[in-house]
């Protein structure tokens, strides 16, 4: 067992934690009981109680059962934050079926994947999404499709300045397999006894690969309670907190800081279903936030509004998150404006999010931590797999409660996942990092061919898969190049089919933004007449990549000149 951070673990903070052998639904039952006329969401302005969340949980965990949604059933869950996503997560498990989040800028042909590895019958979908899902309804599986508008969850009047999705009204969709929201609410049926425990399934989010398609990370209730109940003993927070959501529920940071977590002890959610800086400031004056976990970039942009000092945000005791690494001038700056650290963590899909923190009384700067309760990390050999030593580097694993159970359907690649050390199972992270003297770990790089754009993981084979299906393009290959904003940003070397010449770069781009999530459209597209390859045939997309970083650092040094 990796201890080499144990003494410069928190000093009020056990080294084990125990726990819950329930459902992560109980939670939700258990805080409604305690707390049932307490405010479990804010919605730009609206409240919505413990027990009213609960009461509309079982009636749409009731419809479910009575479309035939049955114990280990894929439910796919399609929208972005709002209390209709929280809403059906918890039905979802209420009704002892498996939460599958989709990223709600994924399109058609990227939904057709998900309808169809995991057999979903019925998805849930915000109303501004359904041209996307209700064509493929009598595809695969699918045969229902629930939609509703953001809107209808806006029952307070409001000066907040609400994004455009917000301001629709409802109107369902007048298809065969169409149902809207408050008809699913109204149908009458309470749902059978709770089943699931502990070791059944919880939910699934995908995580890309190399293969060029998204795969499911299997989770239990089990695991996803792990990184829930860890992150709230970790940062101390209790049921008097309130927590303002940014982060995107889809995914696993979101979904356990924002979401689980907060439930877990009965605390409030303020919800933001679209990113605004000024909106941000004005719910945490409003509402007394306390605590915001977030992705870096959105820090920076938080932290850098102008007049930022006209906002009273003296509640806010704790501010953290990942996805890149905090620049240090922003992180002085967030000390001198609230005498705050901000907290750097690590985690993945296949760990339902954190596996690495920052001691709250010991953080260090462009840090993924120290390893969390009963979690044993190290340092590998990627090659031999012989455990490093300080300092060296090479692949992070992990073992500990919160590992997935594999990648769905994909035997082969779950067990290229995992290695076995000293009898005992570890994810093999694809993260390249070390460790110092003190136990702390940093990353330096990535095994895996992964592109972090402000904080989403963009995996160029499956942007190059779905390329592949323009008619102009012969070959692509898709490479990170420097973004000042964003970090990384998505580029895509291209050559052209001999009849296709005149096809322009915007019109691949445009083509994308209807086939592809926002943030997978590459944002520069560049002509070749070929692309350098292997003896066996392999484009060297290494080789690429770094042409490309070494051109942009260049340009910038003699820009500077």
């Amino acid at each position: 067992m990796f201890n080499r951070h144990l003494p410069y673990w928190p000093k009020d903070l056990p080294h084990h934690l125990t726990l819950p052998a329930t459902s992560l639904f109980y939670n939700l039952e258990v805080s409604a009981r305690r707390y049932p006329e307490k405010t479990a969401i804010i919605y730009y302005d609206t409240f919505i109680s413990y027990a009213q969340l609960l009461d509309e949980v079982e009636r749409l965990a009731g419809y479910f059962q009575s479309q035939g949604v049955k114990r280990g059933d894929c439910v796919l869950l399609y929208m972005q934050n709002s209390p209709q996503f929280v809403i059906t997560y918890y039905a979802v498990l209420r009704a002892d079926a498996m939460v599958v989040p989709i990223n709600p800028m994924s399109r058609a042909a990227e939904l057709e994947h998900y309808l169809a590895d995991t057999e979903a019958r019925m998805v849930v979908c915000a109303q501004d999404l359904a041209p996307q899902i209700t064509p493929l309804i009598g595809h695969f599986q699918l045969s229902q499709v629930v939609t509703t508008a953001y809107s209808e969850y806006l029952h307070n009047s409001t000066d907040l300045p609400l994004p455009t999705e917000l301001q629709a009204e409802v109107d369902t969709p007048r298809l065969p397999g169409v149902v809207g929201w408050q008809a699913a609410l109204a149908c009458g049926q309470r749902p059978g006894p709770h089943l699931s425990g502990p070791d059944d399934l919880c939910t699934m989010p995908y995580s890309s690969g190399t293969t060029g398609v998204p795969k499911g990370c299997v989770h239990t209730h089990r695991s996803v309670m792990a990184t829930a109940v860890q992150r709230q003993a970790w940062t101390h927070f209790s049921c008097e907190d309130v927590i303002l959501g940014t982060l995107p529920l889809f995914h696993v940071s979101g979904m356990q800081s924002s979401m689980n977590a907060p439930i877990f002890v009965g605390a409030c959610l303020v919800i933001m279903t679209r990113w605004n800086r000024e909106v941000a400031a004005e719910l945490m004056q409003r509402y007394q936030v306390s605590r915001w976990a977030n992705i870096v970039t959105m820090a920076v942009d938080f932290l850098t509004q102008p007049d930022l000092e006209r906002f009273d945000l003296s509640s806010l005791r704790n501010i953290g998150g990942g996805g890149a690494a905090m620049p240090g001038p922003v992180k002085e700056k967030l000390k001198q404006l609230f005498g705050l650290d901000y907290f750097e963590g690590y985690g993945l899909s296949e760990t339902m999010a954190a596996t690495h923190m920052n001691p709250n009384d010991r953080s260090k700067s462009q840090c993924l931590g120290i390893p969390m309760f009963d979690v044993d990390s190290r340092v590998i050999d990627s090659t031999t797999g012989e455990e490093l030593q300080p300092h060296q580097v090479g692949e992070i694993i992990c073992h500990g409660p919160q590992l997935f159970k594999g990648y769905w359907k994909l035997e082969q690649e779950t067990a290229k996942a995992f290695i076995e050390l000293d009898g005992k199972r570890f994810l093999r992270t694809g993260d390249l990092g070390y460790y110092d003297d003190e136990g702390y770990f940093f990353m330096v790089d990535r095994i895996k061919r992964m592109i972090n754009a402000s904080g989403f993981k963009v995996w160029p084979a499956e942007v190059e898969s779905l390329m592949y299906r323009h008619p102009a393009i012969n070959e692509c290959c898709v490479i990170s190049t420097p973004d000042p904003r964003r970090g990384e940003a998505v580029k895509a070397l291209v050559t052209l089919n001999p009849d296709q010449q005149s096809t322009s770069a915007q019109a691949i781009i445009d083509w994308c933004k209807d086939n592809m999530a926002a943030y997978k459209v590459p944002s520069a597209i560049e002509f070749r007449q070929q692309l350098v390859q292997s003896a066996t045939g392999k484009l060297l997309w290494r080789q690429l990549q770094d042409e490309e970083w070494s051109r942009c650092a260049a340009q910038n040094q003699a820009a500077t000149q």
